[in-house]
């Protein structure tokens, strides 16, 4: 059996089941949000949180991420929908690949922080327990890309290049078969933006949106170099492409939100109870008359036994004590 010295491409990324579209991309993001919120969840648990509260702070932040994953998109390639020869319906077309990870994170984080405000919820909290688990769900969603057989790299001849159909390689690019499958370096590297945030919050405790600052961090580094090995058609400024300038300026960001707030609020918040937990304080717990146990009322008695009596006065104006006035 012969080993082929590349890594061949899916021979479809589309199937029919009783009439039905199932689309390996669809399944790739669906497959990665499920393991994200799987991993913060128990993060979010771990430190006190209300599995349930989390629950409907996803039902907010999910749907927000992904119509902005598309706006994004949409916005940054409006050459691919609109313009001479172009159709705008294909911008709703999502299932045809085009989702912008700033895009996601931006209104996933607007919907997560309406949710947080409404039950009470630190968001930079909830942003820290989940920062990892983006990562990781990054991590499959960029197999959709593989199954699409788009966003890959440069022309290589490395044993690792990525086999693309002829109809699938942009102009300029049909005499190349291999190519530098960046979907599966910036996997990898996200697989290591995730053991980064874990290892490093295990050890320090990352509280008040570092976690998620050294999220940020950690995939914009490797994102910007990823990034710059791509061919597909994007914008460019001042000689870089878009997501590249993104990448620089939210780096920078991050790191400079990591050591400020490290001073300005070390250690953690407090969720293990109360609000900010979606649990009850313990006023809230405690029911207004509480009634007193057997054991309780046999105690109160002994301390009331125990107790020296005063007797009153004696008609002789003398103290209950013997002494006078």
């Amino acid at each position: 059996m012969m080993v082929p010295a590349f890594i061949p491409s899916p021979s479809q990324g589309v199937w029919h089941v009783l009439g039905l579209p199932i689309r390996a991309y669809a399944l790739c993001i669906l497959a990665g949000i499920f393991v994200g919120y799987w991993l913060g969840r128990r993060r979010w648990v771990a430190r006190g949180g209300s599995p349930t509260v989390l629950a409907d702070i996803m039902f907010w932040a999910i749907p927000f991420g992904l119509v902005g994953a598309r706006i994004y998109h949409v916005i940054t390639d409006a050459e691919l929908y609109f313009g001479a020869g172009r159709h705008p319906i294909d911008a709703l077309k999502i299932w045809h690949g085009g989702l912008g990870i700033w895009g996601a994170v931006a209104f996933g984080a607007l919907g997560a922080w309406i949710a947080c405000r409404r039950a009470k919820v630190p968001f930079l909290a909830v942003a820290d327990a989940m920062a990892p688990g983006i990562a990781l769900a990054q991590v499959l969603g960029r197999f959709g890309n593989y199954f699409n057989q788009e966003l890959f790299g440069k022309p290589t001849d490395k044993p690792w290049g990525l086999e693309i159909a002829p109809e699938h390689r942009p102009d300029g690019y049909q005499n190349f078969a291999t190519f530098h499958p960046t979907f599966l370096y910036e996997a990898i590297w996200n697989l290591g933006v995730v053991a980064l945030v874990l290892l490093v919050d295990r050890r320090y405790k990352l509280g008040h949106g570092r976690a998620f600052a050294l999220y940020v961090a950690g995939y914009t580094a490797g994102r910007a170099w990823v990034e710059n090995l791509r061919i597909d058609t994007v914008n460019h400024f001042l000689g870089l492409r878009l997501n590249v300038w993104t990448s620089l300026i939210l780096f920078v960001i991050a790191v400079v939100y990591f050591i400020v707030s490290a001073r300005l609020q070390p250690g953690q918040e407090d969720i293990s109870g109360g609000p900010a937990a979606g649990k009850p304080t313990d006023d809230e717990a405690k029911p207004e008359s509480e009634p007193e146990s057997e054991a309780d009322a046999v105690a109160a008695d002994a301390k009331v036994d125990a107790e020296p009596k005063v007797e009153a006065k004696s008609t002789n104006g003398s103290d209950p004590d013997g002494s006078r006035d």
